[in-house]
């Protein structure tokens, strides 16, 4: 057999990385918007944190990695299919990218074989190199086809200009989280990393730092966050989250309207949500406020 030639893509061979087949039955390939053309047009995918896996001079594997345009390191691992499974977990110990790696697949994937082949391929080259399963994901897009839910009107929406206030509330916030991606970070650096973790997250956005609220009741005290943002194609729920005192009223649910309430305002057209599918209350919240699962999302550390 020929040997394997692995190395990462110069700049220029945008068309030797897009020369695989791809059916486009999972990951971002599968969306126009993510697509790796648009992906690469808005500066989210880059020759340096593209690798293929060569043999024969033909892509048998390649793998590129994410990040905002802006950003200095890539974010995770987005894009990954192959022909050679072999080739691809060489491709993923080869590239020097410590992320995550995170496929996107739509619902009811595993009903389909093909899909559901396409998807366990993936999860398995992923974890020959050295992946683990974290969590499965919902991903949502509501549409004002769905309704734009009525404010509860039981909490009181306040702007706050320092990030540290909202720091100290994601630490809280952080406390008995069902989140698996603050769950791990807290269990592996501790409150302050898990919240600055989300916090920065968060400030790497392009929505406006002032559309983000905190909740409180009537009467002052503290129920939670809500901060609705902009990631480089969409209008999305950035995160919000109850502290632990407050649980167990259904107040997710009035922090979620009122992130939807403001997007609108600012002329969204589409709402762009996510949360774990283990996370059956906030599951049952999305439901709630009319936003569809539009995609599940299966994320690898």
């Amino acid at each position: 057999m020929t040997e394997l030639v692995i190395r990462p893509l110069a700049a220029g061979e945008e068309g030797l990385f897009a020369s695989l087949p791809d059916p486009g039955l999972v990951g971002f390939g599968a969306y126009p918007e993510t697509s790796l053309q648009a992906m690469t047009e808005r500066g989210e995918l880059r020759p340096e944190w593209s690798w293929i896996a060569l043999r024969d001079e033909k892509v048998v594997a390649r793998a590129a990695w994410w990040a905002y345009p802006e950003s200095a390191e890539p974010f995770a691992l987005a894009w990954f299919d192959f022909t050679d499974f072999d080739a691809a977990v060489a491709v993923l110990r080869a590239a020097p990218h410590p992320t995550e790696y995170s496929i996107k697949l739509p619902p009811g994937w595993r009903e389909d074989p093909a899909v559901a082949e396409a998807a366990t391929s993936r999860i398995a080259a992923a974890e020959a190199a050295g992946f683990q399963w974290l969590v499965e994901r919902y991903l949502y897009r509501w549409t004002p086809d769905r309704g734009l839910p009525a404010r509860p009107g039981r909490l009181e929406f306040r702007q706050e200009p320092d990030d540290e206030v909202f720091f100290d509330v994601l630490r809280r916030v952080a406390v008995g989280s069902l989140d698996a991606h603050t769950r791990r970070a807290a269990e592996k650096a501790g409150l302050d990393a898990a919240a600055r973790e989300d916090l920065d997250i968060m400030l790497g956005m392009p929505g406006p730092r002032e559309w983000w609220r905190l909740a409180y009741t009537p009467d002052g005290e503290l129920v939670g966050l809500s901060l609705p943002s902009r990631n480089h194609v969409n209008p999305v729920i950035g995160f919000i989250g109850v502290v632990p005192e407050h649980r167990g009223h259904g107040y997710a649910y009035d922090l979620l309207v009122e992130a939807t309430h403001l997007l609108v305002a600012e002329g969204a057209d589409r709402i762009i949500a996510a949360t774990d599918v283990p996370n059956a209350a906030m599951a049952a919240t999305f439901a709630k406020a009319g936003y569809p699962v539009d995609a599940h999302r299966v994320d690898l550390i």
